[in-house]
């Protein structure tokens, strides 16, 4: 089995009108959102990442996904793994308090297990917050005739992991978005009554881009041309075709895709320059299904790999 085959086995038991059918990011529970993600040695991060890094990582990537649902964090419960490092938990720990400081979280509780000797380490975080007013987004609702739109710059983290593997020369840009994700939390609360839909880009642009148009019963054509990518990123790689699609797959941005009226636009841009924000629209939603890629008006295959999945 696969994720994805795993979770449609799963839809038989989460039955709970809570968790969303499973199409979604995160369960919404009597004005709750709740949430949990994994991250594990040698699939989410590398053996000799920093501690502290691994436990930023580990924090923002759970609040990306109350982000996605306009949610105001409220607390997290922590899953750890004992490796018998005793150094390497004392500065996961450290950077843990980092992190939690940082975005104004408190640690509610969780447990710790002792695993083997030489074991992947592994950890797990559930993330708590507290509903918007009105709908909360999911990763469905988008309309034919919606405008799709990110926040940030896509890929950053992709060739931040390339870089942290001695396969380009580092900046310092593109390893702090490997190993430090920004959740959008600010601009995910501000957004919530302009949006039909909304998640956060965790697996690639375009692997999260088809689950939203999966979800929302639509197709979603996304011009690759217009893909914001940083200077850090074209300092790197050249600005052309393959560069985009590389960059739509490599997944890990944590920035926010969403569908909204084209008639919210103004709004739309308003609110991400008073937070001081990059947005850009990146394509559209339509009747259909699946996703469409375009680069200047013709027609792009898709590539074989649309993203991470497990």
């Amino acid at each position: 089995m696969n994720e994805a085959d795993f979770i449609a086995r799963l839809r038989d038991i989460a039955t709970d009108p809570a968790a969303r059918g499973l199409a979604d990011d995160a369960a919404l529970f009597e004005g709750l959102v709740l949430t949990h993600d994994m991250i594990v040695e040698g699939v989410h991060f590398l053996p000799d990442e920093a501690p502290q890094d691994v436990a930023w990582k580990l924090v923002a990537v759970n609040l990306s996904d109350l982000a996605a649902k306009g949610a105001a964090p409220l607390g997290v419960l922590l899953g750890y793994s004992l490796t018998g490092d005793a150094a390497w938990d004392e500065a996961f720990a450290s950077g843990l308090a980092v992190a939690l400081r940082r975005f104004g979280v408190p640690l509610l509780g969780g447990d710790t297990v002792r695993v083997p000797a030489g074991a992947p380490r592994s950890f797990g975080l559930t993330a708590i917050g507290r509903a918007p007013d009105g709908d909360v987004p999911s990763r469905g609702g988008a309309r034919p005739g919606d405008r799709i739109w990110v926040s940030g710059t896509i890929g950053d983290a992709g060739v931040g992991l390339a870089m942290r593997l001695g396969e380009l020369e580092p900046n310092e840009t593109c390893l702090a978005a490997y190993r430090r994700p920004q959740p959008q939390l600010t601009l995910g609360q501000a957004l919530v009554p302009h949006v039909h839909a909304m998640m956060d880009i965790s697996d690639g642009l375009l692997i999260d881009a088809e689950r939203m148009a999966a979800a929302s019963g639509c197709r979603i054509a996304l011009a690759m041309e217009v893909l914001p990518l940083s200077a850090a990123l074209l300092a790197v790689r050249p600005d052309v075709l393959d560069t985009r699609l590389a960059a739509a797959t490599a997944g890990d941005d944590y920035q926010l895709l969403f569908a909204a009226d084209a008639g919210e636009a103004d709004h739309i841009r308003e609110i991400a320059e008073g937070l001081n924000v990059a947005i850009t629209p990146v394509g559209h939603a339509a009747v259909g299904e699946g996703i469409v890629l375009t680069d200047h008006a013709r027609r792009v295959a898709l590539p074989d790999r649309l993203g991470f999945m497990h």
